[in-house]
């Protein structure tokens, strides 16, 4: 992370609350399309190219170039949006926070609350960091694991702000195994916990589908339900305008829409294989939101496999394999 960045996230925490909304939402959709006309000036496969190559597989294939540069136009705005909300939530109150989550949750999920913890794989979609405000009022406290940025102090900031939401936070350094630790903790309360598992790279990274293109997603979450006999459950996220009473109380034009449904585990396997076969069953579940909400997925990095350098994947893989393999560690990406 360049020292611009550094700065910026500092600016960005302590003053974006400030704002009022109109003008933060008008910032965010203003650097965002500011962002998208840069990086479709320089092209490439990086930023929006890559999001732009997402997009090509999960929308239908009958989807036109001009189509998929307007969708990924709107996947900076949703991207950007959801930046200007997460440095703004400190400053939100619990009324707006419940005003602008609309919750389509399967009733199993609060049935498995009620008996104890529970695991969420999630995909990079809306705003997750409003999720999990929301949910550790209404469920239970959020469990998650996020990768420690660079400088120290800002990797501080970082979990203050969100231990300030209500959330318990494991800090992971880059190419450090967390799945012990994050056993211990799931052990110790009553947790939703909620993995960002729709990218993983490492050599624990399971072979799936997305959409019908194969993938590869965190064992994490199939991972951990499996080892703790926990529920696991899938969750998508994505915007909604808001209108009338609703958008006074929220404070905001925008809310989210947070769906969590339950999956069920694989009948007959344990260990490696129920966790490949948990893991499949997940995303096949994930993958008719993120058609039906693509703008709304955040994944600005190689996902499919068709876009993944093997030799450089060959090499990572080479390099992990020196180091003890602990089945279900997740690539958590760093977020504000």
């Amino acid at each position: 992370m360049s020292i611009g960045t550094q700065d910026l996230y500092r600016f960005a925490w302590k003053h974006v609350h400030r704002l009022p909304s109109r003008l933060g939402y008008g910032l965010s959709a203003l650097g965002a399309d500011a962002a998208w006309a840069l990086h479709r000036l320089r092209g490439g496969d990086k930023g929006v190219g890559q999001l732009e190559k997402n997009l090509a597989r999960v929308l239908p294939a009958e989807t036109t170039a001009r189509e998929i540069r307007r969708a990924s136009r709107a996947g900076m705005r949703s991207y950007m949006r959801y930046f200007y909300e997460a440095f703004a939530l400190p400053g939100m109150s619990l009324e707006q926070i419940r005003a602008r989550v609309r919750p389509d949750i399967d009733p199993r999920a609060h049935t498995d609350l009620d008996r104890g913890s529970i695991v969420i794989a999630l995909p990079h979609m809306g705003n997750w960091d409003l999720a999990g405000a929301w949910a550790s009022q209404e469920l239970a406290q959020v469990l998650t694991v996020a990768e420690r940025l660079e400088p120290a102090d800002l990797f501080e900031q970082f979990v203050t702000f969100r231990e300030g939401l209500g959330m318990r936070v494991i800090g992971q350094g880059r190419g450090e195994k967390v799945f012990d630790r994050l056993v211990d903790a799931t052990t110790q309360g009553h947790y939703v916990v909620a993995l960002l598992a729709d990218r993983d790279l490492s050599s624990s990274g399971i072979r799936t589908e997305l959409c019908g293109y194969p993938a590869r997603a965190a064992a994490g979450p199939a991972a951990l339900a499996e080892r703790l006999d926990l529920p696991l459950y899938v969750a998508s996220l994505h915007y909604e305008r808001l209108n009338g009473e609703r958008r006074r109380r929220a404070g905001s034009p925008w809310g989210i829409v947070l769906t969590i449904q339950p999956v069920d585990a694989p009948a007959g396997l344990s260990g490696r294989e129920k966790i490949t076969a948990w893991t499949r069953a997940w995303t096949a579940a994930v993958s008719p939101y993120l058609r039906e909400h693509a703008s709304d997925w955040h994944m600005l990095q190689a996902v499919f496999e068709a876009d993944l350098d093997p030799e450089r994947l060959a090499r990572r893989h080479a390099a992990e394999a020196a180091a003890p393999l602990t089945t279900g560690d997740s690539e958590q990406e760093p977020q504000p």
